[in-house]
């Protein structure tokens, strides 16, 4: 794992803010100004020669994350990040689908973006949202789920890892058990795909999403991934240029997907960097990066453990995240002292607010690793916490 690609870190900066969002190396850096650069021209419209060329390579990123994931290219859609993508899903297929009385089962570790949309969803349709419990050591309980899922459930939105926890869902199970009951399962990839290996086609989840800024790719980019008989199902969410077929003022027809997925001008930059960013993750491979993550896990756990003033939450073995707190001390005290200290971790409910209900904090101190992170920052973390104990006694 290699530092040096990465310069936000050439400054010596103990960056331990990944679940957040992940650093981008060089090589990301360099495709995205290329695109914006010399090779720049819309996409899916010119007939010279640069813009073709920039629809080829638009949609050669399109198949880079179908192989990734293990997709066909048709059922990849670029979104504007996960958030969009789930929005997209509870728009079209579920005001399609959903009538009222019917459930929607969501778990008590969700990110909110995995929780408001379905609110808002079930708001227009007159359903109603129930809400797995966690096993005692902070993962989803799928025993729980599944003596609670019945015929009127039609859809389950469960996230791969927790943002707060780093707890990892058996994924094939969950999605057994809400195909059992007749039920479309989506999963929340987004702290999954950058330090687990994915395969869709595998888990046979209906709908996966994710975004390119925690994968070290660009802001402003992410994928929907779904299966490709839903997507024809489906209604267009945005209207606008590119999605359509034949327009007219008394009738639009639209183009099958992704196309019908994606009006106007899409990030094309943003997707020519993300598939930057996938070949540089795929060249050091996800599972020597799981491994790598999980390492420091275990140091982290276990450096923690030994300051009695702190209480750690999640798993032993959780994925790339370690949230903890500690008595008397608010995480943003933490979070500040840390700073001085040249360490960055996130502070804060983390957009799981209910989660914080449920362990019985308002906020917690989290530090999550990536790629780069190494044993260094880990003692940085550690070395910080110190002084932290000695200011507050």
């Amino acid at each position: 794992m290699n530092r040096a690609d990465f310069p936000s870190l050439a400054d010596g900066w103990h960056y331990l803010d990944t679940a957040a969002t992940a650093l981008k190396p060089q090589a990301v850096i360099d495709a995205e100004l290329a695109a914006l650069g010399v090779d720049y021209a819309t996409v899916h419209r010119g007939v010279y020669a640069k813009s073709a060329n920039m629809t080829l390579a638009y949609e050669a990123a399109r198949e880079t994350v179908a192989r990734f994931i293990n997709a066909q290219s048709n059922e990849i859609l670029f979104v504007r990040g996960a958030t969009e993508g789930i929005n997209l899903v509870a728009h079209s297929w579920g005001n399609a689908t959903l009538k009222a009385g019917d459930r929607i089962l969501l778990s008590t570790l969700e990110h909110h973006s995995n929780i408001v949309p379905w609110q808002l969803l079930a708001e227009r349709r007159g359903a109603v949202i129930d809400v797995c419990p966690l096993t005692q050591d902070g993962r989803i309980d799928l025993d729980a789920a599944e003596a609670m899922l019945t015929p009127a459930h039609k859809l389950v939105a469960f996230a791969h890892v927790s943002n707060v926890l780093g707890s990892v869902l058996d994924v094939p199970r969950a999605v057994a058990l809400a195909h059992k009951v007749g039920a479309k399962i989506l999963i929340d990839g987004c702290q999954a795909v950058p330090r687990l290996p994915v395969d869709v086609a595998a888990l046979d989840a209906d709908f996966y999403v994710f975004s390119g800024h925690k994968l070290y790719g660009p802001t402003g980019i992410g994928v929907l991934w779904a299966k490709a008989d839903i997507l024809a199902a489906m209604p267009p969410w945005h209207g606008g240029g590119a999605m359509i077929d034949r327009v007219t003022f008394e009738r639009t027809t639209y183009a099958p997907p992704p196309a019908r997925f994606e009006a106007g001008t899409p990030h094309i930059t943003g997707a020519i960097a993300l598939a930057a960013a996938i070949r540089y993750v795929e060249n050091i491979g996800v599972a020597a990066i799981h491994a790598h993550e999980a390492k420091l896990v275990t140091a982290t756990r276990e450096g923690l453990r030994a300051i009695n003033s702190i209480r750690l939450f999640g798993p032993e073995d959780s994925a790339g995240i370690v949230s903890f707190a500690m008595q008397g001390v608010h995480p943003h005290d933490i979070g500040t002292i840390l700073d001085e200290e040249g360490v960055a971790i996130r502070a804060g409910h983390h957009c799981a607010q209910p989660l914080m209900d449920h362990l019985g904090v308002p906020a917690t101190a989290r530090a999550s690793f990536g790629l780069y992170s190494d044993e260094g920052d880990v003692d940085a973390l550690l070395k910080g916490l110190t002084r932290v104990t000695r200011i507050f006694g």
